[in-house]
């Protein structure tokens, strides 16, 4: 499957999908000026890559699929597509896909732990939470 790069800018993450280096990121701030057309790209891959690897074989599935999630800010239009990221990993996961998320956040920002943690609980995936220094 081909990887999905997406460069950040201003308003946008930087996003990362790169199956082969089993590569898998999202980094920056989230306030696009058309949140629709900048994550249904990104949920589209996601539900393909699901698919096409629902349907390989046993070893590859159980590979450590690792997620990060390093936001610095992302508007409440935002947060309900990367809860839909979420849910489609969930999805994932319940192929019986070995995906791991991982949640970035600055030491110094409890408010984005705290929504790390209400995505953990409302897309039922288990969060890793990395502490980084500021």
């Amino acid at each position: 499957m081909e990887k999905l790069i997406i460069d950040a800018t201003l308003n946008t993450p930087s996003v990362i999908l790169d199956p082969e280096k089993n590569l898998f990121q999202f980094t920056g701030e989230s306030r696009p000026e058309n949140v629709r057309n900048f994550y249904i790209p990104v949920l589209e891959w996601l539900e393909n890559y699901t698919s096409e690897v629902a349907s390989q074989d046993k070893e590859h599935k159980s590979r450590a699929h690792e997620f990060h999630f390093n936001f610095e800010y992302f508007n409440s239009t935002s947060a309900k597509y990367i809860l839909d990221l979420f849910k489609t990993l969930s999805n994932l996961h319940s192929e019986g896909i070995n995906v791991l998320v991982y949640w970035h956040y600055e030491e110094d920002d409890e408010d984005m732990l705290e929504v790390g943690k209400e995505m953990s609980r409302m897309s039922k995936l288990t969060f890793d939470y990395i502490k980084t220094e500021v």
